[in-house]
């Protein structure tokens, strides 16, 4: 017996001692997604530069995304889960997050249904599929590209493999980027307007103001979303608000009382964003973001995050209600019901995990209530 537990004993310490002799060998020599290391090393010297402590949090985010997970189609929508990509166009694609285009979209559909002026024929829906252009992919794009440049920091602790971080789409590509979407949006509202023949280009002054609301989001020195309150409602605004103007302007003539409405629906998209800042909470932590789940905690943010969606869309159902359309806002309230069945199934258990799930299933529903709210408005 002697015998044997010497020998185990030995093996043992043999075990240990070849473990830390190789400990340096236990990462992949042919690892092809490890960021280059001049661009890598700058970022780690520019976020020590910000007097944080940074060491503890990135010791907790992923050097490299998990090889073999990443889909290419996550990709190519700009959303987690992506694959690596070498491809600098569907790199350029990724930055612009397509996945983002589809509330924008509906917007200009919402505000067009509004307007009570829209028709099927061929000029209105070429107007609507332009508006969609500029609101979805150029500065729904330049907004998404500019965020990632001016997050290059926070991406560099949470998900250093994305695009800017990693190095695999160098500085000068990105804000050419951003530049080319910014003014191509805007070329297309000046042309909206001259075709829609406005004596005043209400279209292009609400992209420029939208491009500008999109600039102080994210870049210093106001940088909106430092503070979660006014960030994520600035956010919401931009989602909502913003598009609906731009097809309502279009078609018809924005009022006071439509834009009120849809500055109150953008309390629901404050808390769709919120949905988005959970998954970052170390990064702006290090960084001295105070996002709504880092100044409150993860589950005080998830109640005022389901509270803000909820309690929105109810109170624009009492205001269609008490403006005579019972119809509309009952249909509304039926589009709140399965959101708040998804926010206790998906969210409210944990908001990292289920946010895309949560959002996939829930916001379909959010969006075709603002599509009844504005059939109701153009009655």
């Amino acid at each position: 017996m002697s015998s044997v537990l010497n020998t185990v004993s030995s093996l043992r310490l043999s075990r240990v001692y070849n473990s830390n002799n190789n400990n340096h060998l236990r990462l992949p020599t042919h690892s092809v997604l490890t960021p280059p290391p001049v661009s890598f090393t700058r970022r780690r010297l520019t976020i020590r530069a910000a007097d944080t402590d940074t060491n503890e949090v990135k010791s907790k985010a992923p050097d490299k995304a998990p090889a073999g997970v990443g889909s290419s189609f996550n990709q190519l929508l700009g959303i987690k889960g992506a694959a690596q990509e070498t491809d600098k166009w569907k790199i350029r694609l990724q930055l612009t997050k397509p996945v983002t285009w589809p509330p924008l979209v509906w917007g200009v559909v919402c505000g067009a249904a509004a307007s009570g002026n829209f028709h099927w024929n061929l000029e209105d829906v070429a107007k609507s599929i332009l508006c969609m252009i500029m609101s979805g992919p150029c500065l729904t794009g330049y907004t998404q590209t500019l965020n990632d440049w001016y997050d290059r920091e926070i991406d560099a602790i949470n998900e250093p493999y994305r695009p800017i971080p990693s190095g695999a789409i160098s500085e000068n590509e990105v804000i050419s980027q951003i530049w080319l979407l910014l003014l191509g949006g805007l070329g297309i509202a000046g042309l909206l307007d001259v075709w829609a023949g406005h004596d005043f280009p209400i279209v292009f002054y609400l992209a420029l103001g939208g491009s500008l609301l999109s600039y102080i989001y994210s870049a210093p020195p106001l940088k909106l979303k430092q503070n979660g309150w006014i960030g994520n409602f600035a956010l919401g605004a931009s989602y909502i608000s913003l598009p609906w103007w731009a097809g309502q302007a279009l078609f018809g003539t924005l009022t006071p009382d439509i834009v009120v409405l849809t500055l109150l629906y953008s309390i629901a998209g404050l808390g769709i964003a919120i949905v988005n800042d959970f998954k970052s909470i170390e990064g702006d932590k290090a960084l001295g973001l105070q996002s709504l789940p880092v100044a409150f905690g993860a589950e005080t943010a998830k109640w005022i995050c389901v509270g803000a969606i909820d309690i929105t869309q109810l109170s624009i159902a009492g205001y269609l209600l008490g403006a005579g359309k019972p119809y509309y806002a009952l249909a509304l309230v039926a589009l709140i019901f399965p959101q708040v069945v998804f926010q206790f199934q998906y969210f409210l258990k944990d908001p990292v995990k289920y946010d895309v799930k949560y959002q996939a299933s829930a916001q379909p529903f959010l969006v075709l209530g603002l599509l009844v709210t504005a059939l109701a408005t153009s009655h």
